[in-house]
């Protein structure tokens, strides 16, 4: 098995290259680094409507992600919002706007470039009621007990320690908070040579759980009422004898 320290430092390499890209769009599996799609068709094909994509900074669209948690999150006025692995930004300004100027939107990423390349759309575009730092979702920069909402999109599956990502999670959220994630789960084992590459991680692939096993970690973390409100196939272009194993699932939970 791969060390978990040197597949962090892939993924933050991978992803601190994506943010300095010059164009803004990625094609398969969380991300490639193929350039030339247009930013709001991959968006598109990641679930988000146009109203979502016309309303929100291009420069924050990369293409990344299997779902679009806010679009189920049931968002309020007056919330606090928190976005385990924040990218570019797009959840984060998209439940800006749900929450109004009363709620406040934290975004939570592990690379520096994707934090500096999001703070600058905000500082840009003159979002006054977002805010990005740099940090673990496995060991969150977040006080306990202060968040009502936590979403994510593909990227609790590139944390080695899903546990301690849910453990996290929990902590943070007052009590009935909810969780509403996006992720990629897997229909039976991966191959051992896909588990074993450094790639596959960061394509977002190798560190997919078992959909019952990811589950499991959420109830173990705490959460009650755990269950998935949607599914798809997810199609790999990069691995195509993986077609069939791999599932986009959008998972809610709630801390009682």
């Amino acid at each position: 098995m791969l060390e978990k320290e040197k597949v962090k430092e892939h993924v933050k390499k991978r992803y601190g290259e994506i943010a300095q890209r010059e164009c803004t769009s990625c094609s398969s599996s969380c991300c490639t680094s193929d350039c030339g799609t247009p930013p709001q068709y991959i968006a598109w094909k990641l679930g988000y409507n146009p109203s979502d994509i016309e309303s929100v900074p291009e420069e924050s669209m990369l293409g990344l992600g299997c779902g679009n948690p806010v679009a189920l999150a049931s968002l309020k006025e007056g919330e606090t919002v928190l976005d385990l692995g924040s990218g570019g930004g797009i959840d984060v300004f998209l439940a800006s706007k749900k929450v109004g100027e009363n709620g406040k939107v934290i975004g939570v990423d592990m690379t520096q470039e994707m934090v500096t390349r999001a703070q600058n759309t905000a500082s840009e575009h003159g979002y006054s009621n977002v805010e990005f730092r740099l940090g673990e979702i496995e060991a969150l920069p977040i006080e306990d007990e202060i968040v009502d909402v936590i979403i994510s999109n593909c990227v609790i599956n590139l944390a080695p320690d899903k546990f301690k990502v849910f453990k996290e999670a929990y902590r943070v959220l007052k009590q009935n908070g909810r969780l509403m994630v996006s992720d990629l789960v897997t229909r039976g084992e991966l191959p051992e040579d896909v588990k074993n590459s450094f790639d596959a991680w960061a394509w977002c692939i190798a560190g997919a759980l078992e959909q019952t096993d990811y589950l499991d970690k959420i109830k173990q973390a705490g959460f009650k009422d755990v269950k998935v409100v949607s599914q798809k196939p997810y199609t790999i272009d990069l691995a195509p004898q993986l077609r069939g194993k791999i599932v986009s699932v959008q998972v809610e939970a709630y801390k009682r």
